[in-house]
């Protein structure tokens, strides 16, 4: 496996215990709600809150979640269940089932839909949250949140809609990848921490069918619509995200998708990642040029992770997490966004960031060591 410099490794750790958590505990946390505010701007001040989601309480609960045991982080378990305390309080439908996307200002329901992408990260946060606690009220809403996933979004061929309406009714919007990917996410992490058949069904059922309907025959890449679709394309950052998904799973290890994604990864970064500076780019054509060449924090950290996989790659990942360190970490906390030639084009830190950080740096530590 690569290895990377300790003491880069070392920085960039420091960085995210000493900087980017405290964000979250102090200027980041709107304790009137119990939820953490959308986004802080560039000097550390909430932007005017327009609303609050589900998905980012649930991306904030795992960051605690991950915590909790860590040295120094004898904050993590009470902060993890306030969060988890408000994800059922603010957002869980005692109607209809489910989480709606998103609350207002003032605590009242925003917009009232169902989405795939919530679920999934409801998903994945309490089986992480569970893992360390053990707690039957997070296991029963872990379980809850896979049955509405498979009871209300499972379209029955191994596919889910990305979004139905609040009663559950259909608003014909089909499969998305990015729920999807992050729907695997969530199953992966209840499989690491309990043995569960049906999600192992269901996971396999979702890897053979994204391999049916997502993936371009002639790169092996993963587009973010169906096949078929107008005005289609791919990310490079995707393909890194699920490679890694995909090659750290014995589950989906060896599946087609597994081989689909191993070459897309060659593809993607052929074509969207720049050999001098280290820049991911956003979106590409299926031919390779590219559409929007912003350079995102989150697509950095997944092909940081994402090398860490890859035999051979030692120089690449070093260069990559010093591109990392360099253009997107900084003093007062992280540049969301660069544009294509590399200056800062979104100076806010949302909530939903620290995630990624925390998957691509306990990818580094789990496989480097």
């Amino acid at each position: 496996m690569p290895t990377a410099p300790s003491s880069t490794l070392n920085a960039v750790l420091t960085h995210f215990h000493t900087l980017i958590v405290p964000l979250w505990q102090g200027p980041g946390w709107n304790a009137d709600l119990a939820l953490p505010y959308e986004a802080l701007d560039a000097n550390h001040q909430p932007l005017p809150p327009q609303r609050y989601r589900a998905m980012a309480c649930a991306r904030q609960l795992y960051l605690f979640a991950s915590l909790i045991g860590e040295p120094g982080a004898s904050f993590a378990e009470e902060r993890a269940a306030a969060l988890f305390r408000s994800l059922q309080r603010h957002f869980h439908d005692a109607e209809h089932g489910g989480w709606f996307y998103s609350i207002d200002p003032a605590g009242q329901p925003l917009d009232k839909r169902k989405d795939l992408y919530t679920h999934a990260f409801i998903i994945f946060a309490c089986a992480h949250y569970w893992a360390k606690v053990r707690e039957p009220l997070v296991e029963s809403v872990l379980n809850a949140a896979l049955a509405v996933v498979a009871e209300r979004f499972a379209t029955g061929d191994g596919l889910y809609e990305a979004v139905l309406e609040r009663n559950w009714s259909s608003l014909k919007s089909g499969p998305l990848q990015n729920p999807l990917m992050h729907l695997a996410e969530g199953f992966l992490a209840t499989l690491a921490v309990r043995e569960d058949a049906d999600v192992q069904a269901a996971l396999l059922g979702l890897a053979t069918a994204m391999q049916q309907r997502f993936i371009d025959r002639q790169h092996g890449v993963m587009m973010e619509k169906p096949l078929g679709a107008v005005d289609n394309w791919f990310e490079p950052g995707h393909q890194f995200e699920w490679f890694f998904l995909l090659e750290s799973s014995d589950v989906l290890r060896g599946t087609p998708l597994h081989a689909s994604l191993t070459r897309a990864f060659s593809y993607a970064e052929q074509k969207g990642v720049d050999k001098l500076s280290g820049a991911v780019s956003g979106m590409l054509a299926l031919d390779g040029s590219v559409r929007d060449g912003t350079q995102r924090i989150w697509a950095q950290a997944e092909y940081l992770r994402a090398l860490t996989l890859r035999p051979g790659s030692e120089a690449v990942l070093q260069r990559q997490l010093l591109a990392l360190q360099q253009h997107f970490l900084h003093g007062k906390g992280w540049n969301e966004c660069l544009d294509a030639q590399g200056v800062v084009s979104r100076w806010d830190m949302p909530s939903t960031t620290p995630y990624h950080l925390a998957t691509c740096y306990q990818g580094l530590i789990q496989h480097l060591g």
